[in-house]
């Protein structure tokens, strides 16, 4: 069992932390924001601490992370705050939903949320930081790079790429071979 934190106090966190609870061995300590947007003590009964005093109460040393910020600027704000937390030294989580199916060799990797119903089939690749909400299917020898978030019931093909901070809005569909320029919505 991993003790964590999740960086954001939005929708995307506050949700993380009901699937952390009751679907992993990770133990949800408390939710971090940056200062300037500290508007509460506590959520979902947890404390809510600013960033800037976090690595006194929580050091990298004691806790893993789960940046839970969403896609706005594509992805841009999440990208910004996983690079800070890790040049000051955090690891961070992976988490896949035990109703998730991964069929033969799956590579994920770190601060990766995938939610309940995905489909990820054999040779699929997802990167660092990436969000795939509920229902998608990625298709064999598919490659999703880094920090991008994959909105709900996404058809991705077989031997696509989707390019760094790309944005896939809710129902998309992608062919056989497409490739996706980065930071595309």
């Amino acid at each position: 069992m991993s003790d964590v934190i999740i960086f954001g106090a939005g929708d995307y966190a506050r949700i993380a932390s009901i699937y952390l609870d009751k679907d992993s061995d990770h133990h949800v300590l408390a939710f971090a924001v940056d200062g300037k947007y500290l508007d509460r003590d506590e959520m979902q009964g947890k404390p809510v601490v600013a960033y800037e005093d976090m690595e006194k109460s929580y050091p990298p040393d004691r806790v893993k992370l789960l940046v839970a910020i969403g896609f706005s600027g594509l992805n841009r704000g999440r990208t910004a705050v996983y690079e800070r937390c890790k040049q000051a030294g955090y690891e961070f989580i992976t988490y896949v939903n035990s109703q998730a199916y991964q069929w033969g060799h799956v590579e994920i990797g770190e601060n990766t949320f995938v939610f309940e119903a995905n489909v990820l089939q054999p040779f699929v690749t997802i990167g660092n930081n990436c969000v795939l909400w509920s229902g998608n299917h990625i298709g064999h020898d598919s490659k999703i790079d880094d920090h991008c978030f994959i909105a709900s019931h996404v058809v991705v093909s077989g031997n696509c790429k989707i390019g760094h901070s790309c944005f896939v809005g809710v129902n998309a569909t992608f062919r056989d071979g497409v490739r996706v320029a980065p930071r595309c919505l």
